[in-house]
């Protein structure tokens, strides 16, 4: 008898007859034998809703506040799964993140699963029962209710079956991994399995169906995750461990995030710790930093480029104003309209080629880019918006993806 952790997303469970409908596809698994841990989701656009009725209060509400208001989403998904499964006859017990030990250490609204206290879980596991936590939250060590942020019930999915040492199954709104998103290159190939290495890559650059944090997690512990679509039996993908089978195409996906701003400093004084200062204050209020560029020095001065999350623009601006003050005589520009669009594949470890191929079809199709990085699997850049259509066509029938 195997412990298997399912989680469901919002969309599926954004009805009852949606909630009715997991029920039944829940109990078909238990009555196979086996033992189920459930994670979903607030349902809907639920969250979204809070935070408005937040933000008609307050421009910047306390992130302590907010943590305890969206929490709430999530209780509301469990009470109704459990008492769905219920009422098909199977025993159920709903857990909020506190409840279920999952303990959490960072910033509110963006905490990080620090460990589980899985005796709780494990007892009513044990007991038979079917066991459903709320996603996306914890309990801080001082007791405060922590959400984990975006995509933080694969990440309490992913966390859980790394402590039950269970396989996890994503159930979504998507019947897979796809080499490019659907909505943006209708022909997409979907891929029967992709190796955790690229599965973060992706997911770090806009690939929706996972979260970051939860493919660093099950690479860690080495859980294989499925995902797969929540409404229908169609087979998915399955993220695991990379074997030489996956190192047939060079490039495996090409991902795509408009969530992003570019900032650049120009002017800045060629001192090591001008630049150590600029990042030292945008960590400090944990703002995620991703691409970053530096020209060569000239006349004793460089320009700096990096790019944030659009979500954190406010916290930007009041670190901007504060190394403005630091750094007299820079000049700070703002770019909102940009595109992230990456290319990520194992085999770019073996076969070299991609940034010419890049950089021809930019220069065939009169694109620009503002920014370019590297790793071993992916190279990354940034071009303007209105471009991001003709880009992302061109480079996918280029790779054949």
């Amino acid at each position: 008898m195997a412990i298997v952790v399912q989680k469901y997303g919002g969309t599926s469970v954004g009805t009852i007859d949606k909630i009715k409908n997991i029920a039944k596809r829940i109990a078909k698994r238990k009555k196979q034998g086996d033992d189920i841990v459930v994670v979903v989701s607030a349902m809907g656009k639920t969250t979204d809703i809070l935070l408005e009725m937040a933000n008609e209060i307050s421009s910047n509400p306390d992130k302590r506040e907010l943590d305890m208001l969206i929490s709430t989403g999530e209780q509301v998904s469990i009470a109704l799964l459990t008492i769905a499964l219920k009422e098909l006859g199977y025993d159920a017990i709903s857990l909020t993140g506190p409840q279920a030990g999952i303990i959490t250490v960072g910033f509110h609204t963006k905490a990080r699963i620090d460990d589980i206290d899985i005796k709780n879980v494990k007892t009513n596991v044990g007991r038979g029962k079917i066991v459903v936590v709320a996603g996306f939250q914890g309990v801080d060590e001082e007791g405060n209710i922590t959400t984990l942020g975006r995509g933080g019930s694969d990440t309490t999915a992913v966390a859980l079956a790394a402590k039950l040492d269970a396989i996890c199954e994503i159930y979504t709104d998507v019947d897979g991994i796809y080499t490019v998103d659907p909505r943006l290159f209708s022909t997409a190939k979907k891929l029967d399995n992709i190796c955790y290495e690229e599965m973060v890559e992706m997911a770090s650059l806009g690939a929706g169906v996972m979260e970051t944090r939860s493919i660093e997690i099950a690479q860690r512990f080495n859980v294989p995750i499925y995902v797969a679509l929540s409404s229908e039996e169609w087979p998915g993908t399955y993220i695991k461990e990379f074997d030489e089978s996956m190192e047939s195409k060079v490039i495996t996906g090409l991902s795509v995030s408009d969530d992003d701003i570019m900032i650049t400093i120009n002017d800045v004084p060629n001192e090591i710790g001008n630049i150590a200062m600029v990042f030292e204050k945008l960590a400090s209020n944990d703002i995620n930093i991703d691409m970053i560029s530096q020209t060569a020095p000239s006349r004793g001065y460089i320009n700096i480029s990096f790019t944030v999350p659009k979500s954190d623009k406010f916290l930007v601006d009041k670190v901007l104003e504060k190394i403005k003050n630091k750094l007299t005589g820079i000049e700070i520009n703002i770019e909102e309209d940009i595109t992230k669009l990456s290319v990520v594949g194992i085999g770019m470890k073996s076969q070299s080629g991609v940034a010419a191929k890049m950089f021809k079809i930019f220069a065939d199709n009169k694109i620009e880019f503002k920014q370019v990085t590297t790793s071993e699997i992916r190279i990354s850049y940034t071009i303007n918006t209105n471009d991001k259509e003709k880009a992302v066509v061109a480079v996918a029938k280029e790779f054949n993806l």
